[in-house]
């Protein structure tokens, strides 16, 4: 991702004249401030970024921070801070920080707030300088990625407002998994219309699509399999997301929303058992 330079602006040490900022601790701004008390920091420079992990992992970025001056510091804690997210509490970090280097942490993001804009975004941070002293500080972080994300997350609630989406009564069937995908309305009467199921690099599914809940209808299902696509071990060892699979979902009138087909860990067990039992028989 472009990396983009921001001034940031709070005095990182409690130098001689200064106000200490609040020190870290349990407190309810450690859980609620938003960005507006976000400053510029001299010599530390902040992005939101989303790596592949995060997208496997679901529901974290990374505050990617550089020391971009000439004096070495310490984090201690992070957390994101936008409008658009419920807070999360910080995390625990130890990360030191020499001019020059620049260290992703690792930070949940909250609940998606739909009805706010997700920027402007602050790294929330418990700096320790080279004197021990440490304050609580927050600065402002350049955050493109959580954009997307907000745009993506709102966009599945909005769907999963109107419609509940299953996969419902896997079990073995050959060299597959065999089911059903299934639509079950929660309010309103528009249509809801799944179209197309995408595989992961690991494994192909196939339903019966589109299937359609039509509008005075409660529920509508389709037979869903799904059979490994590859057994290359390179496959099996290093993919990132085998239990991925988009599907897209149409509300009404409204534009397609790409969706992760919801599975449960049970769900995900099975497909590893698959695999397993295909690619690696004992």
């Amino acid at each position: 991702m472009r990396r983009t330079a921001i001034t940031l602006a709070v005095v990182l040490t409690a130098a001689c004249g200064s106000t200490p900022a609040p020190a870290a601790g349990p407190s309810s701004h450690s859980t609620s401030a938003m960005p507006s008390d976000a400053r510029p920091v001299p010599g530390i420079e902040a992005e939101i970024v989303r790596l592949r992990t995060d997208e496997a992992i679901g529901g974290q970025v990374q505050v990617r921070l550089t020391d971009t001056g000439d004096t070495p510091f310490t984090v201690t804690s992070v957390a994101l801070r936008s409008p658009g997210f419920a807070p999360e509490p910080a995390t625990a970090q130890t990360a030191t920080y020499a001019p020059g280097r620049v260290i992703d942490l690792p930070v949940p993001y909250g609940t998606p707030v739909c009805d706010a804009a997700p920027v402007p975004a602050a790294a929330e941070l418990t700096v320790v300088g080279p004197d021990g002293a440490g304050e609580q500080v927050q600065v402002p972080a350049s955050a493109d990625v959580l954009e997307l994300i907000h745009t993506q997350e709102c966009a599945d609630l909005a769907v999963l407002a109107v419609v509940d989406i299953a996969v419902t009564g896997l079990h073995d069937d050959g060299d597959a998994l065999a089911g059903s995908l299934t639509l079950t309305r929660r309010t309103g009467t528009e249509p809801v219309r799944a179209t197309r199921l995408i595989r992961s690099v690991l494994i192909a599914p196939t339903a019966k699509l589109p299937l359609e809940l039509a509008g005075d209808d409660a529920s509508a299902a389709a037979p869903v399999s799904f059979t490994p696509a590859s057994c290359d071990p390179h496959v099996l060892s290093e993919t990132k997301q085998p239990y991925v699979f988009p599907l897209a979902v149409t509300v009404g009138d409204d534009e397609p929303v790409p969706m992760d087909l919801p599975l449960d860990q049970a769900a995900k067990d099975q497909l590893a058992a698959l695999v397993q039992r295909v690619c690696l028989p004992s």
